[in-house]
């Protein structure tokens, strides 16, 4: 698209950084045309935030951008190449199904990349037809904007677009593409593509543009790249800590799916848990449960090890020395996480200062939620709003007790109820992408009605407000004797 115009008009203004790097590090991609493109949704405060015309992005050639038929003369139009860990098994991976536009800076002066997911093969498709069928990306779109609204960083949906064409998996499926956001795609794996298959000059390059892009305020330090390191496992400590705190299963956490950001990203076998459950394992493809909620902190960890590996020659001259650097950034992960996680797990019991029995108080509750198969969110509102207190673990003799000591405890900090009211209230979303309504969602998407999705992101894009429209969205599903599965949707 060589309209000079129309691109302004539209609010494109993109750079390609990213592109600067060794070429190594990306293929140039030819588009992959569809026959009759058709915009399912476009997210308007998003659009807005990026300082793109939503009117415009809603026209032909708008439409036709997104879908990946036409290109933007100042785009970048590339496939990441990347390699890592899948399962525990390294592999040689890379943008299967995924081109990036290119880096569109936004009004205030932010960088983001734009990525089209489902928008056909690349050189890393490895056999795949790098297409996506409407539902998973429906499915993208809902989850991240949900991570959004609860506060988690995470990459975010501008568009899904129809193709107009077939997608055959398991069964025919209707062709779409995902319009993606992300400050940037930079992987764990990327860095370890760089560390397997070129030079250590490879690393040092990749790992002074993400300290540039993302880390800009240690970037001239003596010790960058440890503080590289530091930086990176901070934001996952946060990152991981959200997602407990929420309840969120992303179910696929190899080294590709880490972002050096600490954004979450790729939307594929996640979920969030109803009963509470620290075994919960949603992925159709997880059969032993590596990626379980429990295991989720321990995975991150062991993700920032095959992370750390790859900075190696960059710590230290020596390695031996290097290898302890490196042990020794990654070693406080688990107090940065216990840190982030206690303290959101304080604020959601109206907790404002620190005492040492805090912690059995949590896990004491976690527990009969465990014993008694409560609802994780439900459970956490009963206690915000003090209802439900007629059934389920609630009649025990044994939550009588917990009760009487966390009210003990509240009673020790000099906040009022009113302000524990209102710390609960600001913690515990009433509302979550819960998972049938997810699902009646797309079932209903997949016959041509958008309504159901609509009136679903309206009341997730709020989970904090507690309205009386969001009481039927809190709702469980009826009792089934098959547990919830999710799959990758490629």
């Amino acid at each position: 698209m060589n309209n000079k115009k129309d691109v302004i008009e539209m609010g494109w203004n993109l750079d390609n950084s990213y592109t600067k790097l060794p070429k190594s590090f990306y293929s140039e991609i030819n588009l992959n045309p569809v026959p009759s493109p058709k915009l399912v949704i476009l997210n308007y405060p998003l659009a807005k935030s990026l300082g793109l015309n939503s009117d415009e992005l809603k026209s032909y050639d708008g439409v036709s951008i997104l879908a990946g038929n036409k290109t933007i003369e100042e785009g970048a139009f590339i496939a990441q190449a990347y390699a890592g860990h899948q399962f525990g098994h390294f592999t040689m991976l890379g943008d299967g199904r995924a081109l990036l536009i290119g880096e569109q800076i936004t009004p205030d002066g932010k960088r983001y990349d734009i990525q089209l997911k489902g928008s056909g093969r690349t050189p890393y498709s490895r056999g795949g037809d790098g297409k996506a069928a409407l539902g998973p990306m429906l499915r993208e779109y809902i989850i991240s904007e949900a991570m959004y609204g609860l506060g988690i960083p995470t990459t975010r949906s501008l568009a899904v677009v129809k193709t107009g064409e077939p997608v055959y998996r398991d069964s025919k499926k209707e062709g779409a593409i995902l319009a993606r956001v992300a400050s940037s795609h930079i992987r764990f794996a990327t860095f370890q593509y760089a560390a397997n298959f070129g030079s250590v000059d490879d690393v040092k390059e990749l790992a002074d543009y993400s300290l540039k892009r993302h880390f800009s305020y240690v970037e001239d330090d003596e010790n960058k790249y440890i503080n590289l390191l530091k930086e990176v496992i901070k934001a996952h400590a946060s990152l991981v800590s959200k997602w407990q705190s929420v309840g969120f299963i992303h179910g696929v956490m190899n080294t590709d799916n880490m972002t050096i950001s600490g954004e979450t990203i790729d939307y594929g076998p996640c979920a969030f848990m109803d009963t509470y459950n620290p075994d919960t394992v949603f992925s159709s493809i997880d059969t032993r449960g590596r990626y379980a909620y429990k295991n989720q902190p321990i995975m991150a960890e062991w993700n920032l090890c095959r992370f750390a590996e790859t900075l190696l020659p960059l710590l230290n001259e020596n390695q031996d020395e290097a290898i302890k650097i490196a042990q020794d950034a990654v070693s406080n992960f688990s107090s940065l996480y216990y840190s982030n996680w206690i303290s959101k797990m304080r604020n959601k019991l109206g907790i404002f200062n620190e005492e040492a029995q805090d912690k059995a108080i949590i896990e004491d509750l976690l527990s009969m939620m465990e014993k008694y198969n409560e609802d994780y969110t439900n459970t956490f509102i009963s206690l915000t709003f003090n209802k439900n207190k007629d059934k389920g673990m609630f009649i025990k003799e044994e939550f009588e007790n917990w009760y009487n000591v966390w009210i003990e405890r509240l009673k020790r900090q000099p906040q009022s109820e009113e302000e524990v009211h209102q710390l609960m209230k600001e913690s515990n979303p009433s509302v979550i992408p819960r998972n049938h309504r997810v699902e009646e969602a797309l079932d209903a998407a997949d016959k041509g009605d958008f309504n159901v999705m609509g009136k679903l992101l309206d009341v997730i894009s709020r989970p904090y407000e507690h309205s009386k429209d969001q009481e039927e969205y809190s709702k469980l599903p009826s009792p089934s004797s098959c547990p919830y599965r999710t799959f990758c949707g490629t």
